[in-house]
């Protein structure tokens, strides 16, 4: 399976949120940092980067959804209510 770049970070905490948000949406999606970034702690520059990677099939899908989140479609999204809190 290729994997392609479809976002990038400065650093490990967004691109946890990310890497989150697409499997929500049903794509798969795996972080790659330079090893020694992490290694190290960096979090400036280059090598501060992580990088969203995603199939290749699907990396038109993510592509769009990253870009209507970008553009706030996402913000005001109900999530579904738990059984247990309408008893």
């Amino acid at each position: 399976m290729k994997w392609v770049k479809v976002y990038t970070t400065a650093g490990d905490l967004e691109a946890e949120f990310i890497k989150g948000f697409l499997h929500g949406q049903g794509i798969e999606a795996v972080i790659s940092q330079e090893s020694i970034a992490r290694t190290l702690g960096l979090t400036a520059g280059r090598l501060g980067e992580v990088k969203i990677l995603v199939p290749e099939d699907q990396a038109e899908e993510a592509t769009k959804l990253l870009q209507a989140m970008e553009a706030g479609d996402f913000e005001d999204t109900e999530l579904p209510k738990d059984s247990e809190e309408e008893l």
